[in-house]
């Protein structure tokens, strides 16, 4: 597999305090990579170094081939999008002519401003001013905004916080399509169910440290006791380890028709990042 970011032994101090410290990460093209962590875990001190915002304390940084003297360039950016905290949009302009600004900064044709709009579910509201659209409305255009030009590579910094139901399963379904078509994303989120949904490998930061990375499967299976649970038809609820000496037991409730139900254990990754961290993701 081909990298697209390279980081090894980053660090980061912001005068006496240590934001990242030995960050070893590799992620390849093509992959939605999450990482996770909660408030002041120093999420958005790793994207602000990868799109050259920070300067490295310390360490290596590749991004698409590129080291950091290069993240100012106009080839960078041409490849990369960004949704932050930062982000922002002209409230007094329409969704349309925000876009058609941002289309030609970086010089992208005109006509992927309804495309764009099209795959965000915003094409009905592109003649509306930015000053009277819902949170998760902006959000989506912040997000059209970010990939107007068709980067290979995404950032984006708790892109679904705060929003409702509705509009996280929208954009969820934006960034499926978009890395369906090649692009990489980086997602930061403290939000367990969206990186479990969406990541092929997620990383949990603490404290500026990566304590665990790995697909969030393996990762749900590494930390599961592998414990069988069951439910009886007559309300008994029956834990058994998952060993050879349990199986003529298991085997005996089948044969009675007695199971309503039966799962093994598997914990969240919000249960693991607690385990891992003594901290919750949040």
């Amino acid at each position: 597999m081909t990298s697209c970011i390279e980081v090894e032994s980053l660090k980061k101090e912001f005068g006496k305090k240590v934001a990242l410290q030995q960050v070893d990460l590799r992620i390849y093209e093509g992959e939605i990579f999450g990482l996770l962590g909660p408030s002041g875990a120093g999420k958005t001190t790793m994207i602000k170094l990868l799109t050259g915002e920070l300067d490295k304390t310390a360490g290596n940084i590749s991004v698409l081939g590129l080291s950091p003297k290069d993240f100012k360039t106009a080839d960078f950016k041409s490849q990369m999008g960004l949704l932050s905290d930062n982000s922002a949009l002209y409230e007094r302009l329409t969704v349309y002519d925000n876009l058609k600004l941002f289309a030609r900064l970086y010089n992208a044709p005109l006509h992927h401003i309804e495309e764009t709009l099209e795959m965000v579910n915003m094409l009905g509201e592109q003649n509306t001013s930015v000053n009277k659209l819902s949170k998760g409305m902006k959000q989506r255009v912040l997000l059209a905004k970010a990939i107007i030009h068709r980067p290979t590579l995404i950032f984006l910094d708790e892109p679904t916080s705060a929003l409702d139901p509705t509009n996280v399963e929208q954009i969820h379904r934006v960034l499926k399509k978009l890395n369906k078509a090649g692009a990489t994303i980086f997602l930061n989120t403290h939000n367990m169910e969206e990186a479990t949904n969406l990541c092929d490998r997620v990383a949990f930061l603490h404290e500026g440290e990566i304590k665990e990375l790995a697909s969030p499967s393996q990762l749900r299976y590494q930390y599961s006791s592998h414990e069988f649970h069951i439910e009886t038809f007559s309300g008994e609820h029956i834990t058994l380890k998952n060993s050879a000496e349990n199986a003529e037991q298991i085997a005996d409730l089948i044969r009675h028709n007695q199971i309503k139900m039966m799962h093994t254990d598997h914990p969240t990754l919000g249960d693991i990042f607690m385990e891992v961290t003594g901290k919750e993701l949040v």
